[in-house]
């Protein structure tokens, strides 16, 4: 009698072990769930959330398997990350970036303006800027600014976006890029797109921090004009 007691009461407790551990699983936060890319050790974890979707996570850790192998992450990037959804393959682009994987970024933010832009994201063009800028790929921004000054040229330069001309030409100015800054304001100017009284300032400070001082007097000059538009004294 009393072994069988013994023998329901460890049943018993063993059972309770198990809920409670059951509990702690079904407990977990939701939308927190990490998932790891590829074998365990030091790389950095893949955040399941609204932002990144199973498919970009699938999509991510292609592109890093294969990284190293310049012609296979092409392959993949041309094959099946461009067939991702917007909203996808900008997660992915930000995960990569997260991952400080950026070069692999750097193709996947081509693949995504070719694809996808209707008009140019100047946001975003900013971010890739300051990434490259700090893991010193400057070859890496010429040839990106390059690109977006021979979209504009083609597109135009839009005013809708007044905060993000503001991001990409304080990235630009914070990579020294002083000639581009002056290339993009004079693309403003000719597309009629008039700045605001931060986008004066960010232009005027930071040409003249580079030395392109005549610049920086037209900037300001114009800046005084829009000033007074606006009903103010100088």
């Amino acid at each position: 009698m009393a072994s069988s007691l013994t023998a329901i009461t460890a049943t018993i407790a063993l059972n309770s072990s198990a809920i409670l551990s059951t509990n702690k699983i079904y407990n977990h936060p939701r939308g927190v769930l990490s998932v790891t890319c590829g074998p365990r050790g030091n790389r950095s974890q893949l955040v399941r959330g609204r932002t990144l979707s199973t498919e970009a996570i699938h999509a991510v850790q292609a592109l890093k398997r294969a990284s190293g192998d310049d012609a296979k992450v092409d392959s993949i990037v041309s094959t099946s990350v461009v067939r991702l959804i917007k909203s996808d393959l900008l997660a992915a682009l930000k995960e990569l970036q997260r991952q400080e994987q950026w070069k692999i970024a750097l193709k996947v933010f081509v693949a995504m303006r070719k694809e996808h832009w209707r008009n140019v994201d100047y946001g975003l063009y900013a971010d890739m800027i300051i990434a490259l800028g700090r893991n010193g790929m400057t070859n890496e921004i010429d040839t990106m600014i390059g690109d977006l000054l021979e979209e504009i040229k083609k597109e135009g330069i839009s005013g809708d976006d007044l905060r993000g001309l503001a991001r990409l030409l304080k990235a630009v100015i914070g990579a020294g890029k002083g000639n581009a800054a002056k290339m993009l304001y004079k693309a403003m100017k000719i597309g009629d797109c008039v700045g605001d009284e931060y986008l004066f300032k960010i232009l005027s400070k930071g040409l003249k921090r580079l030395g392109e001082s005549e610049a920086a007097v037209e900037v300001d000059r114009d800046y005084a004009i829009w000033f007074q538009q606006q009903g103010g004294l100088l």
